[in-house]
């Protein structure tokens, strides 16, 4: 069932939100409700609306985003914040994404499907905590997506702190593989060699 916006659900003046259908919001909803905000998630069939940014977000992304492409290979892409469908009730976008080359179909693309990726990036802002750290890595777990790494910036000295993650195919759950916090240097999902002290962010 399609959701129509009401009046009715206003949170302010002149703000139309869409009324939930009983069964929630799906996939088709997220892609074809009018006027949602930008970078609106789908999550278990509810809608979640993204709150202002703070720089780090902006910046750790950058960082992430240069350092991933300067030694990716030439059969998969890195991708900034787009939908994901993991099925048809959950919608999430990571901040990061790599993704298989043949996945992408042209400049028009709005969305990847879940075997699309073999990597999930979140970088956690305030609003989305428990978002980053409980729900999205269970459901990117299910849905087999096999690398994720959990970005924050450590309390006191804003250092970024970067947490990788591989799925044990097995459980179907992540497994830590490492705690980063000056540099970013793996084998896998490829090699990745990324400095991420706070000079480098802080010079972004």
């Amino acid at each position: 069932m399609t959701a129509e916006p009401s009046a009715a659900h206003d949170s302010k003046p002149g703000i139309h939100l869409p009324v939930p259908p009983p069964e929630g919001f799906t996939v088709d909803d997220l892609f074809s409700l009018p006027d949602l905000p930008p970078h609106t998630e789908l999550i278990d069939g509810s809608l979640v609306f993204v709150s202002p940014q703070r720089r780090f977000h902006m910046l750790m992304i950058d960082l992430l985003v240069n350092g991933l492409r300067s030694t990716l290979p030439d059969n998969l892409s890195v991708e900034r914040e787009m939908t994901v469908v993991l099925n048809h009730r959950n919608g999430p976008e990571p901040d990061v994404s790599v993704v298989r080359a043949e996945a992408i179909t042209g400049l028009e693309q709005t969305r990847f499907r879940a075997e699309d990726l073999v990597l999930a990036v979140e970088v956690v802002s305030p609003d989305s905590e428990a978002r980053d750290h409980d729900t999205k890595p269970v459901k990117y777990a299910a849905a087999g997506i096999p690398h994720f790494w959990l970005v924050e910036m450590a309390e006191g000295n804003q250092q970024p702190v970067v947490r990788t993650y591989e799925l044990d195919p097995v459980t179907k759950v992540y497994v830590v593989t490492g705690i980063y916090h000056d540099k970013l240097e793996l084998s896998v999902p490829f090699d990745v060699d990324i400095d991420i002290s706070l000079d480098a962010l802080r010079q972004r």
